[in-house]
């Protein structure tokens, strides 16, 4: 199994949620790891799914509701 890969980083728990539910609604796994920063999270997607990943965030928002893209 190939390892967990960042897809995007979530400005908080609200908007990490929000992308883990449309990932896995998606049929993508994905886990909220806290960033650095101060409420940020790191969501991780395993790295055979990543471009399905990023098409699903990127299509499911606004590109200026991201934080952060990889």
């Amino acid at each position: 199994m190939s390892g967990m890969v960042q897809a995007t980083v979530a400005g908080d728990v609200t908007e990490a949620e929000e992308i883990q539910a449309l990932l896995t609604a998606a049929g993508i796994e994905s886990e909220l790891k806290p960033e650095d920063e101060a409420d940020a999270l790191v969501v991780l997607v395993p790295e055979s799914s990543l471009e399905a990943a990023l098409d699903a965030i990127e299509a499911m928002t606004e590109p200026d509701e991201l934080t952060s893209e990889p």
